[in-house]
């Protein structure tokens, strides 16, 4: 699986023009199943993402985690996290898993979350959406689980 992961002051997320899901402090996680991927790393990554000292302590050193602040997170799936722009200019995007399975890793991973008590919200899967946010920093990680 692959993640992008941003801390955000707020996000948002809308599918024709209605808003499915919002969070404030804490991280919008944009998430892409990859081909290969096996089923244990939605919760892995959840562990992974739900414990990275990304937030600012009381003396401002990024030493907190979401769980820590007690922060939400808002879950977008992103297929286009797989483009592969080896051969040219127009990305393809066969590393992603199909979506049958893309969507089941995302409900694993949407479940694993908010497992591990973490407010949640979501978008919808396969949907256009339209992501509005607010990089609190900014502070922008890239996360595989194959690394």
């Amino acid at each position: 699986m692959r993640a992008l992961i941003q801390r955000v002051t707020a996000a948002q997320v809308h599918v024709d023009g209605a808003l499915v899901g919002e969070c404030n402090h804490g991280l919008l996680i944009l998430v892409c199943a990859m081909q290969g991927d096996t089923p244990d790393l939605p919760a892995k990554l959840a562990v992974k993402i739900s414990k990275l000292r990304i937030f600012a302590d009381d003396a401002g050193k990024m030493n907190l985690s979401l769980a820590d602040i007690g922060g939400s997170a808002l879950i977008v799936s992103q297929f286009t996290l797989a483009a592969d722009t080896s051969r040219g200019n127009r990305p393809g995007f066969s590393p992603a898993a199909a979506p049958e399975v893309g969507n089941t890793s995302y409900e694993a991973f949407v479940a694993a979350m908010a497992a591990l008590g973490i407010a949640i919200q979501t978008g919808r899967f396969g949907a256009d959406m339209q992501v509005s946010l607010t990089n609190d920093g900014p502070v922008t990680i890239w996360l595989d689980t194959d690394s």
